[in-house]
């Protein structure tokens, strides 16, 4: 007796652990809507452009810091001078000795230790320009991972409830093969006592047959959008258990609600873009302005020759130590202006290509728009006749299962024919995926309202 109470125990807790951890996997359509908003590939490429734009912003307030250079060198070489002018490519050495009768290749080491400080500390606004122009962009990739994330949060939601409604087919046409099955019994059972015609049972079997292909489809589409749901989620799981309660009830006030479309994601990535093509223009007017920058430089130089080198070609030392110590220093400070006037020929031509560019931003803006606003118009379409649809499914179903009820009590007592009863069985599965699509739609239409305002706080 005690080991028979341990063992119902033990049963009993079984049991309760495992509807415990049945109702642990049930995905919700919010902890779907998280998953792949942390999961889809595009959502982090998107975080990872916003990320960079953030950083330019930060290079472009240190591109105002002024320059500051360091440089030394140590050389061996020779000093010959020569009288001539010349001009500096970058392509000839700096040899500093004066010109002698005759070439000679008296060589020593010399040295040459700088520092430049040079800082363009007025360009027009130039170097603001381009942090609001950095700025900018930061707003247009913070806007369009907004819009990416709300774009996907409906895609994943309609995929939700895309298998949520070929579950609910799948557990229809299980039903009805279940009751295909029940009549498929009684009817052997009647032609095989004689009371009905054989012929009855081959109705009967046919129907049984359709019953199973029928699932067969159901379980072909359930997998499909498992697949997709699956996908748009970033994960491989696709057996999912699904809240499907929320989908039999009407949303609250889902006829009265009010939305605008002024702060939708979409529109606010658009109106960024068009924000950021006019800071450019701004930026590319500074182009033609003047730099005026402040400059200084502090040089210290060691030579092997020494100052009377001139008069005497002996006076210089090979010595490593003695060239590349400094022996001369000079310093310089300044202040300058630098204008290349042809460039406000280039860039006006430039601004004016902008703003060409931030006009067909602008035209683009106004074709989203007027999508979003058709859209809306007919999501309120949409949501009136899936209320009307909502309300009158279960009318629909209830008598279709008092037809079928009343047509197999009917058969089995004698007084009805195969065909009506299989007709009525039809009626029935018609009416419950009518349900099924009609509780859907309901939610469907309000998503696709929801997408056309640019609020998903409804699925929240």
């Amino acid at each position: 007796m005690p080991n028979k109470f341990l063992t119902i125990l033990f049963t009993s807790l079984t049991l309760t652990c495992m509807d415990q951890d049945l109702s642990a996997q049930v995905l919700t359509l919010n902890d779907a809507v998280e998953k792949a908003l942390t999961n889809y590939g595009t959502i982090k490429a998107k975080n990872n452009y916003l990320n960079a734009s953030r950083a330019t912003v930060l290079q472009s307030k240190k591109e105002y810091l002024p320059n500051l250079n360091f440089s030394a060198q140590q050389d061996y070489g020779t000093v010959n001078g020569q009288n001539g002018p010349l001009y500096g490519m970058g392509l000839s050495v700096a040899s500093s000795g004066l010109p002698l009768p005759n070439q000679n290749w008296n060589s020593a080491f010399g040295a040459l230790y700088l520092t430049n400080v040079n800082w363009d500390f007025f360009a027009f606004g130039r170097a603001k320009e381009r942090i609001h122009v950095s700025e900018a962009i930061v707003k247009r990739d913070e806007s369009d991972l907004a819009q990416e994330q709300f774009q996907h949060s409906i895609r994943v939601a309609s995929a939700y409830l895309n298998l949520i409604v070929a579950q609910r087919l799948t557990r229809s046409w299980e039903n009805n093969l279940e009751r295909a099955v029940a009549i498929k019994n009684v009817v052997i059972t009647r032609a095989k006592n004689g009371l009905i015609a054989g012929v009855d049972s081959s109705l009967a079997n046919a129907e049984v047959s359709n019953a199973k292909i029928s699932i067969t489809q159901a379980k072909d589409l359930e997998q499909e959008q498992a697949n997709n749901l699956a996908r748009l989620m970033g994960v491989t799981e696709q057996n999912f258990v699904l809240d499907t309660m929320f989908v039999t009830k009407m949303p609250a006030e889902v006829e009265d609600s009010v939305y605008r479309t002024e702060n939708h994601p979409l529109l606010q990535f658009y109106s960024n873009r068009i924000a950021v093509s006019n800071q450019q223009a701004k930026y590319f007017h500074t182009l033609g302005m003047p730099v005026f920058s402040l400059f200084g430089v502090f040089q210290g130089r060691g030579a092997g020759f020494s100052s009377n080198y001139a008069v005497d070609q002996s006076a210089f030392s090979q010595s490593y130590f003695e060239g590349i110590k400094p022996v001369r220093a000079n310093y310089l400070l300044g202040i300058g202006a630098t204008w290349n006037v042809t460039n406000i020929f280039r860039t006006r031509q430039q601004v004016l290509s902008q703003n060409f560019v931030s006009n067909a931003l602008q035209e683009e803006y106004n074709v989203i728009d007027q999508q979003i606003k058709n859209q809306l118009i007919l999501s309120e379409t949409k949501i009136k006749n899936a209320v009307a649809n909502f309300r009158e499914a279960p009318v629909q179903v209830k008598s279709a299962a008092d037809a079928y009820l009343q047509k197999s009590v009917l058969y089995k007592n004698g007084l009805s024919n195969i065909v009506d009863l299989t007709q009525s069985l039809y009626i029935l599965n018609r009416a419950e995926t009518n349900r099924d699509v009609a509780f859907t739609n309901l939610w469907q239409a309000l998503l696709l309202k929801a997408a056309a305002s640019g609020d998903f706080g409804v699925f929240r």
